[in-house]
């Protein structure tokens, strides 16, 4: 009995077997190939049309407000993405660090007048998924590293301007923050306006386009999983 026979029978079922794999292989590389041009090839504007949004939503307005009546002597900015006023060591990949955090806005900046951030107002609804949860708490995370005070207000239970004043003032503990306070108290005495009425008149002429100019949510990027950038954009 010849016992070749069978060892070269599996010799070549191996040898085309290993072929076959190469032969996937490389037809799967050519498709990506063919594929990337297309990719690189979509136009900007004509391929994703872009449309006006608002920055800031009802409660954020109603928020800002509350921080520029109640602490005139400091800047307001709102919706600035962590990426603009957070710096961090490039030895691991930055880019990996924008994905997971960078991306992410902080709802409203209280800022001295030489745009420093002082402290972030984290605005939270009242029920939250757990996806959204998490989100804040690694955004309060990374700020209170970087040395920045975090503020949680609810939707529907913001602070009143005294309680601003008393918590922000006395947290930033600076004469700026006390002498703003007092010049707003004693010499342009400014009324308590109540929330219910700072929506009235932030709301007016809303409804008719909020779905249209909602902005777009400070999670938004959360919810994608991001892609690496490619050298194709226009």
């Amino acid at each position: 009995m010849d016992f070749t026979q069978p060892v070269a029978m599996t010799a070549l079922a191996a040898a085309l077997l290993l072929l076959l794999t190469l032969f996937e292989l490389r037809r799967r590389r050519r498709g990506a190939l063919s594929r990337q041009p297309k990719r690189e090839a979509l136009d900007t504007v004509m391929s994703w049309p872009p449309e006006s949004a608002r920055v800031m939503t009802i409660t954020e307005r109603q928020s800002y407000e509350l921080l520029k009546r109640a602490l005139p002597g400091f800047m307001v900015l709102a919706q600035v993405p962590l990426a603009r006023f957070i710096r961090v060591p490039t030895s691991n990949p930055y880019g990996e660090w924008l994905q997971r955090v960078g991306s992410l806005s902080a709802d409203l900046l209280l800022c001295d007048a030489g745009s420093r951030v002082l402290a972030v107002i984290d605005i939270r609804a009242v029920q939250e998924s757990d996806r959204s949860r998490k989100r804040h708490e690694r955004l309060g995370r990374v700020l209170r590293a970087a040395g920045i005070r975090v503020h949680v207000w609810r939707e529907g239970d913001l602070p009143s301007q005294a309680e601003v004043r008393t918590v922000l003032g006395a947290a930033l503990g600076s004469p700026t923050a006390a002498d703003a306070a007092q010049k707003s108290s004693h010499s342009r005495p400014m009324p308590l306006i109540p929330v219910a009425e700072i929506e009235e008149f932030l709301a007016d002429g809303d409804h008719a386009l909020r779905d249209a100019m909602e902005p777009v949510p400070s999670a938004f990027f959360d919810e994608l999983e991001m892609l690496p950038a490619n050298s194709g954009r226009r």
